[in-house]
């Protein structure tokens, strides 16, 4: 009996010794699989404190390398660009340049044109490139997108270099006439066919300076600063009342039709020499003893009620080809015409600008020999005067931050859809 207890009490002890070494070792193997390894370190970066809040208020797209040049983080830019795909950087030259900022810790910056994503056509992406290390491990790739810097800068060359070949073309002139005048100064009738041309030149490179002085006002000023309800009978009467001299010269008759009393909500000055500028094209560039007309009539749209304004003549057309590129700053479909007609290319560069700080639009409808319709299309002044009023407050609730778009342009399927003739009883001006 006394040898049964004996056994008995040597088996609990070396049960509880049993357990207590079992718990023990489970301690130690958790403690043992918490620490971190050397292994560990390099297979799970983690970023510094303060670097994910950063990288994620950057305009820069930004990507961060860990050393096997596996991606740690990237911003949503980063991928919209293409710069990231499958975890790794797929940029070569900017990963070569991560690489060689790792080995010697230098910071690095390059520009690089890049093929657009999904694409192997069309424009290519221009960047800017800067590798720095972040830490001892890992290095941080920061790219900037400037295609639409350079685009801008190429339209401001552009401009410079149109700007000075249209301004030496009549100085030229007026230089060699007077040169000619000097000359012929015992020749009354020479003197008097000089100074006639010295004359056209004036008046020619006056209409520039004051184009390029009317564009950039558009393209700086805020129209709605100074808005108020405009008449539209009052606009087009004063376009008709502009252009009267030339289309009498050329028998032409201007017709004014439509709905009347409409108002639309902005700068009068603006409003007027844009409708001015499109009824000037139509009479310059239609045939004599034709007819241009000038209606207005009111339509709904998705943004509201809209005033549309419609010029049409009989002139020579415009091509498919010229369609698109008709409201770009010195661009001409004709311009041995242009020179006939003292023209500058800035019109309808000026009216594109007009109808779109006006929350508007200009469209055009042309058929080669068979004339053009121009319409100009601008909210009608109660619901263009609300929304001005409302935009203040809704800036101030985005914290100050403005939206700046271009209205875009809608192209009708056919004259008759603004033509003058389908709106009611013209009044035929002589």
């Amino acid at each position: 009996m006394d040898v049964n207890a004996a056994v008995a009490a040597v088996a609990a002890i070396a049960g509880v010794l049993t357990g207590v070494i079992a718990m023990l070792a489970f301690r130690w193997s958790e403690r043992e699989q918490k620490r971190p390894t050397r292994t560990s370190l390099h297979t799970d970066p983690v970023l510094p404190p303060g670097v994910d809040t950063v990288l994620s208020v950057l305009r820069s797209s930004a990507v961060v390398l860990d050393e096997a040049d596996a991606v740690v983080k990237a911003s949503s830019a980063a991928y919209a660009l293409g710069l990231v795909r499958g975890g790794k950087l797929a940029v070569e030259p900017m990963l070569q340049m991560a690489r060689d900022t790792r080995r010697d810790g230098e910071i690095r910056q390059v520009e690089l044109d890049l093929p657009r994503r999904g694409t192997g056509r069309g424009e290519a992406l221009a960047v800017s490139a800067r590798v720095a290390p972040l830490g001892s491990r890992l290095v941080l790739l920061l790219v900037e997108d400037l295609t639409e810097a350079r685009r801008i800068e190429a339209v401001r060359r552009d401009f410079v270099a149109n700007v000075s070949h249209e301004l030496k073309t009549p100085v030229g002139a007026l230089s060699l006439l007077s040169e000619a005048v000097m000359d012929a100064s015992d020749d009354p009738e020479a003197v008097e066919r000089f100074a006639g041309r010295m004359q056209i030149e004036a008046t020619r490179l006056t209409s520039l300076v004051q184009e390029l002085i009317d564009l950039s006002r558009v393209q700086n000023d805020d129209p709605l600063e100074d808005a108020e309800p405009v008449r539209v009978d009052e606009l087009v009467a004063e376009a008709i009342d502009r252009c009267r001299h030339q289309a009498g010269t050329k028998q032409i008759t201007m017709a004014a039709g439509g709905t009347a009393d409409l108002h639309v909500w902005g700068n009068r000055g603006q409003l007027a020499a844009a409708l001015g500028n499109l009824v000037e094209n139509a009479v310059n560039y239609s045939p004599a003893r034709t007819r241009v007309g000038i209606a207005a009539r009111k339509v709904n749209a998705s943004g509201g009620e809209h005033i549309e304004i419609a010029v049409t003549d009989q002139g020579i057309g415009i091509s498919d080809r010229d369609k698109e590129r008709i409201f770009e700053r010195f661009y001409r479909v004709d311009p041995a015409r242009s020179r006939a007609t003292g023209g500058t290319g800035l019109g309808l560069a000026i009216v594109k600008h007009v109808a779109a700080s006006h929350g508007g639009e200009v469209s055009v409808w042309s058929a080669e020999n068979q004339g053009s319709t121009f319409t100009l299309r601008l909210p009608e002044a109660g619901a263009a005067r609300d929304r001005a009023h409302q935009q203040p407050a809704r800036d101030e609730r985005a914290g100050g931050a403005g939206l700046d778009e271009e209205a875009g342009r809608s192209t009708p399927t056919s004259p008759e859809s603004t033509a003058y003739e389908t709106l009611p009883a013209p009044e035929v001006l002589p």
